[in-house]
Formats: structure tokens, C-alpha cells, sequence
């Protein structure tokens, strides 16, 4: 076998002799130009066509004869009602008797902050303040705290009412107790 030397010869070609280069020839502007106003004639004539058309004919609506009306069926009459409480409940009176709230000797009294500094709980006893309740700041004696405190409250209901509308207003954590002085 003879030692053949792909690389000088190329790929594709195989032996044979490079194809010759042909110059494309031009093409002719007036042929693409002549195309086109041919093309709008067909779609101006294509119109001008539709719109001499007669008008369609109307559709003819065809009546349907009535069906005749089918004998109603006859109902039993309505059961008679075995309760009477329609009648009587407007007449009837009812004695509601409510318990007694217990109020306690001692009242209920709500801490919101113990701080080392007047000046925090001052602000603290203006952020309660601005939600339209009374807080009053109290020093210990024989401390150095000052406690930012509400009430007295007779009910633990209207202590907890506060510390529900302050824990909405992000003032937290409050603590309610009864008093001892």
C-alpha cells in the first residue's frame, strides 16, 4: 500500500479538482418591483370584488308550534305543624338572673417597667400616656428603681383591657397583681 499524505490534500475533496467559481449573476431590480405592484392589483381587484356582492339573503326563521301545557300535577296539602312555637314564643318572658361580681378588697394594679433611671420610665410612662391611659412612676424606698405603674383597677377585667390595648401599641411586658401596701 502506497503512503498517502491526507494533510496536503485536503478534506472533501478526494481527488478531485476544486470546483470553479461561477460569478451570480445580478439580479434585475425590476423584476422584485413589477412582482409587487402585481401583487397589490390582484389585492385592490380581490376588494373591489367583495364589496359589489349582493347583500345575503335575511334567514327565515321558522315558528315552532307551542307544545300544549302538561296537566299540573296535584299536590297533597301541606302537613299541619305539630309545634306551637311560632304562636307562643313572642308571648313568653324569660327571668335571667345575673351572678354578682365579687369585688375584692384588694385592687388589681399593673407594672410596666422597673428601670434605674428616671428618665426611661419617664418615657415609658409618656409611650402609655399617648394610648390615653394615666400611669404613674413610683420609687421604692430604700431602692434606686423607679416602677412605672397603672391603676388601682377594682376588676382584673379592666386591667387586663389596658394590657391588651398597650401589648397592641407594642408596650410590653406588663404584669397585673393585686396591691399590697
Amino acid at each position: 500500500m502506497a503512503n498517502r499524505d491526507y494533510v496536503k490534500r485536503g478534506r472533501g475533496n478526494s481527488g478531485r479538482k476544486p470546483a470553479s467559481k461561477k460569478a451570480a449573476p445580478r439580479r434585475k431590480p425590476w423584476r422584485s418591483g413589477l412582482i409587487a405592484i402585481l401583487l397589490v392589483g390582484v389585492f385592490g381587484y380581490g376588494l373591489y370584488t367583495l364589496s359589489n356582492d349582493p347583500e345575503p339573503p335575511a334567514p327565515v326563521v321558522e315558528t315552532k308550534p307551542k307544545p300544549k301545557p302538561k296537566p299540573k300535577a296535584t299536590l297533597p296539602p301541606p302537613p299541619e305543624e305539630k309545634w306551637d312555637y311560632v304562636d307562643t314564643l313572642p308571648s313568653r318572658e324569660i327571668e335571667v338572673k345575673a351572678k354578682e361580681q365579687v369585688v375584692s378588697e384588694i385592687p388589681y394594679v399593673m407594672q410596666c417597667g422597673a428601670y434605674k433611671n428616671a428618665q426611661q420610665a419617664e418615657a415609658r410612662k409618656l409611650d402609655i400616656a399617648f394610648q390615653g391611659i394615666k400611669s404613674k412612676i413610683r420609687k421604692k424606698e430604700g431602692s434606686s428603681w423607679y416602677r412605672v405603674v397603672l391603676g388601682p383597677y377594682k376588676f382584673k377585667r379592666d386591667a387586663e383591657r389596658d394590657k391588651h390595648k398597650l401589648q397592641r401599641a407594642k408596650i410590653e411586658p406588663c404584669a397585673i397583681w393585686k396591691e399590697t401596701q
